[in-house]
C-alpha cells in the first residue's frame, strides 16, 4: 500500500475547503426581467402610445466540461459550455433563446432528455434565485460542441447568465469563464468578456451578462480566459442577430415600416437609428417594393430595403477543429503543447462526415456514466422545390479555428455571397455587390452569409465540403470532416 504523505493530504484538503468556501461565498442566480425601461409593460403605456419594437430574451448557459464524440467514434474531452435554459430548442438544434415569459417557466423533465425551455433550478423568477442542485445536476459534465446558439432579433434586449459550475475531470483547475461576443457591436465594454476590461465569472458564480442588438447579422462567441487554450477546447458558439425587416407585415410597405420604426424610436428622420431600415435610406433599385413580404415563412438575413436577402431556412455552420494530443493532454494534469498544436479532427458544428448528416443531435457517455446531449446540431442543408417553387437556404458560414483557414465549396449550387463579418455587401451609394461563387474562405474570427438557390438546380444531393484535402478526415480516417450534404427535393 502506498502511503500519502503529511503534505500531499493537508494540500488535497486544502484544495477541498477553498473549493466548499468559494461555493458558499457566491450564489448561483439569473435574471430574466418582464419588462423593462426600454420595454415596458404595456398595460402601462399612455393612451394611443406605440409599444416599442423587439422585446426582452433570455437565456442560461453552464461553464464546465463534459465529451464529444467523434465521427470515427473517438470520444474527446472538452472545456465547454452548456445549456441552462432553452434545452428542449437545443437538443433540436436550435438557438436557445427563449422570450421572458417562457424563461421563467418552472423547467419540467430530464435535463438530459430535456422537453421544456424554461431556466433550470429557477424557484423565483423577481429574485432570481434558484436551486444549486437543479444547476449542478443540470451544468456538470454539460459541455457541448458547439456552444448552445443564441439568436436575438435587432431591438430586443438579452441577458444572459453565465454560471461557473467547475470542471469535474480537473479540479485542480479553478478555471474563471467569461462570454465574448466577437465582431459584436457591444457598447459596454463591461459586458464584452474581456477580463482585462470587464469580470470574469468563478466557480459557483454566476453573472448576468446584458445587450442590447442593434445590427443584424452573422457573429459567434467564445470564452476570452486564456483563449487558445479555450478555443481549441470547446468553447466557442454561434450568435446572430436578425433584421427589424423580419417584423415588416406580410403584404405591407418597407418605407412604411421604417417610418413606423422611427416613430416607435422617437424620431421621423432616422437621426436615432442607424441601419437602412430605421433611417430608410433607399437602396437601389429605388422603387418602393410595396407588398414585398409575399408569404409569412419568407424572412430576411439583413434589412435590405428590396427584399434581395430573402431566405425560407436558415442553417448556422461553425468551422471547428480538434486537435486529440492536446485534449489529451487536457486530463492528464500535464502543460500543453502549444506550439505543438496541429487538429486532425474537422468538424462542421461539433460534427464530422458523416454525423454532420445525422438528423438526431449526438449524446455522449462522461465519466460519471450519464448520456447527454453533446453535439446537438446537424449541417445537412434541404432546399424544397415543391409545386415548382423554389426556396432559399440561408447558411450563415463562422469560423473561430485557433490555427486553420478553411475553404468551404460547392459543386452545381453557386453561393450568392451577400454579407461578410456582420456587413452586408453594398456601396456607399446603396449599390448591391453580392456577387456569386463556387468557394469560400475563412480564418479564425471571420463570418460570411450566402444564399442557396435552387431555381436551375435539378433535384438530388449535392455536397458542401472542403477542398483543404487534409481536412476531409476524421483523424485517421482519410474521409470524413468538413463535409455535409445540400438536399435539393
Amino acid at each position: 500500500m502506498v502511503s500519502r504523505k503529511p503534505h500531499q493530504f493537508c494540500f488535497a484538503l486544502l484544495m477541498f475547503c477553498i473549493a466548499s468556501a468559494t461555493l458558499s461565498a457566491q450564489s448561483f442566480r439569473v435574471q430574466c426581467p418582464t419588462y423593462t425601461t426600454l420595454h415596458p409593460n404595456p398595460a402601462t403605456l399612455p393612451a394611443g402610445s406605440t409599444p416599442a419594437p423587439g422585446g426582452v430574451k433570455c437565456q442560461q448557459i453552464s461553464g464546465g466540461d463534459g465529451f464529444a464524440t467523434m465521427a470515427d467514434g473517438h470520444q474527446i474531452f472538452l472545456f465547454g459550455f452548456g445549456p441552462l435554459s432553452g434545452l428542449a430548442d437545443i437538443k433540436n438544434g436550435l438557438p436557445g433563446t427563449e422570450p421572458a415569459s417562457i424563461f421563467n417557466a418552472a423547467f419540467t423533465g430530464d435535463p438530459t432528455d430535456a422537453v421544456s425551455n424554461g431556466a433550470v433550478g429557477l424557484l423565483n423568477p423577481a429574485t432570481g434565485l434558484v436551486n444549486p442542485a437543479d444547476i449542478m445536476n443540470a451544468g456538470v459534465m454539460n459541455a457541448e460542441s458547439p456552444a448552445p446558439t443564441m439568436s436575438i432579433d435587432e431591438d430586443d434586449e438579452f441577458f444572459l447568465t453565465l454560471t461557473n459550475v467547475g470542471m469535474i475531470m480537473r479540479p485542480d483547475l479553478f478555471e474563471q469563464h467569461t462570454v465574448h461576443f466577437h465582431g459584436y457591436p457591444n457598447a459596454s465594454s463591461f459586458f464584452d468578456g474581456v477580463p482585462d476590461a470587464s469580470v470574469a465569472i468563478n466557480i459557483g458564480g454566476s453573472f448576468t451578462y446584458y445587450y442590447t442588438a442593434p445590427d443584424a447579422g452573422t457573429y459567434f462567441w467564445h470564452c476570452h480566459i486564456a483563449p487558445p487554450e479555450h478555443l481549441q477546447m470547446g468553447m466557442v458558439g454561434q450568435l446572430y442577430v436578425r433584421p427589424r425587416q423580419n417584423r415588416v407585415a406580410t403584404g405591407s410597405s418597407l418605407w412604411a415600416a421604417a417610418h413606423a420604426s422611427n416613430i416607435a424610436h422617437g424620431s421621423s428622420n432616422g437621426i436615432v437609428c442607424s441601419d437602412l431600415l430605421c433611417t430608410g435610406e433607399t437602396p437601389l433599385p429605388s422603387a418602393d417594393p410595396g407588398a414585398l413580404r409575399a408569404a409569412a415563412s419568407v424572412k430576411y438575413a439583413y434589412n435590405d430595403g428590396d427584399g434581395s436577402t430573402a431566405y425560407d431556412s436558415e442553417y448556422p455552420i461553425q468551422l471547428m477543429g480538434f486537435d486529440p494530443n492536446f485534449h489529451f493532454v487536457g486530463t492528464t494534469f500535464n502543460p500543453e503543447g502549444f506550439a505543438d498544436m496541429k487538429d486532425k479532427y474537422f468538424l462542421l458544428s461539433g460534427r464530422g462526415y458523416p454525423d454532420t448528416v445525422n438528423p438526431n443531435y449526438i449524446t455522449t457517455e462522461a465519466a460519471d456514466g450519464v448520456s447527454r446531449p453533446s453535439q446537438p446540431v446537424r449541417s445537412l442543408i434541404t432546399i424544397d422545390k415543391t409545386n415548382g417553387v423554389t426556396k432559399k437556404a440561408l447558411v450563415r458560414i463562422s469560423d473561430l479555428s485557433v490555427s486553420e483557414f478553411s475553404t468551404l465549396a460547392t459543386i452545381g449550387i453557386p453561393m450568392q455571397v451577400i454579407a461578410i463579418n456582420a456587413r452586408l455587401l453594398r456601396d456607399m451609394a446603396g449599390k448591391n455587390m453580392y456577387y456569386k461563387t463556387n468557394s469560400v474562405t475563412l480564418g479564425g474570427g471571420e463570418s460570411v452569409d450566402v444564399l442557396l438557390d435552387a431555381t436551375n438546380v435539378p433535384t438530388g444531393t449535392y455536397f458542401l465540403y472542403t477542398t483543404n484535402l487534409d481536412h476531409l478526415s476524421n483523424d485517421a480516417e482519410n474521409f470524413g470532416g468538413q463535409m455535409t450534404e445540400i438536399v435539393v427535393k
